[in-house]
């Protein structure tokens, strides 16, 4: 099992670095594009590097790119959710194991729109979120909305940071990139958290407040 883990890692990382060797191309940008779009549907190596890369080059467009790669991912998990709801349940089982499949179903039957933003922004499998959606029929213009503000949250504050610092932040953000979105994330999930507390107790003192008016 370690030996498949390991194998799996130096695939991913070979990929990553096929991806990365297109950012001072002159393909760059839509080698980015169109990464971004499949990633969000079956492609295993995310946007950020190569958009920190290209942001790093041409720094004035570091924005712009964002933005570009925001709108594509997004584009992407429409079609990942269309697919949902076309294949069903099948499609599912034949991309993800069956634990992120459970995670992604649970999240999404609580929480909603709230779970999809969380696995935009995240390094949650985007994709594995976006395909459920659409198997469970959630609704396409909330999943747009949600997914507009998860991913461009995440590529407009890598965009930005490639503007202002360079390579520098490039640097950073390479070494720590997975602790940096975890520690994201989990804040992201106890502002979540917080706030469904903050609507039960909310709804509690609606229910009391009739009870002490009798």
């Amino acid at each position: 099992m370690t030996g498949w883990l390991n194998d799996l890692r130096a695939l991913l990382h070979d990929l990553e670095e096929w991806l990365l060797a297109f950012a001072e191309s002159e393909w760059a940008i839509g080698v980015l594009a169109l990464a971004s779009f499949s990633e969000a549907i079956f492609f295993p190596v995310p946007p950020d590097p190569l958009l920190l890369g290209i942001a790093v080059v041409q720094r004035p467009l570091a924005l712009w790119l964002a933005i570009l790669v925001t709108l594509t991912s997004v584009a992407g998990a429409l079609v990942g959710h269309w697919l949902g709801r076309r294949l069903g349940r099948p499609i599912l089982n034949r991309l993800f194991s069956e634990r992120a499949i459970e995670v992604a179903e649970t999240w999404l039957s609580r929480y909603g729109a709230w779970a999809t933003a969380i696995a935009a922004f995240t390094p949650i499998p985007y994709k594995v979120f976006a395909i459920t959606a659409g198997v469970l029929d959630l609704d396409r213009r909330t999943f747009v909305i949600a997914s507009l503000i998860g991913r461009g949250a995440r590529f407009l504050a890598l965009g930005a940071l490639a503007m202002l610092f360079g390579e520098e932040i490039r640097t950073f953000i390479d070494d720590n990139f997975g602790t940096l979105t975890i520690a994201a994330g989990i804040a992201v999930v106890l502002l979540l958290v917080a706030w469904q507390l903050f609507r039960r107790r909310a709804k509690s003192r609606e229910v009391e407040e009739p009870s002490h008016d009798s």
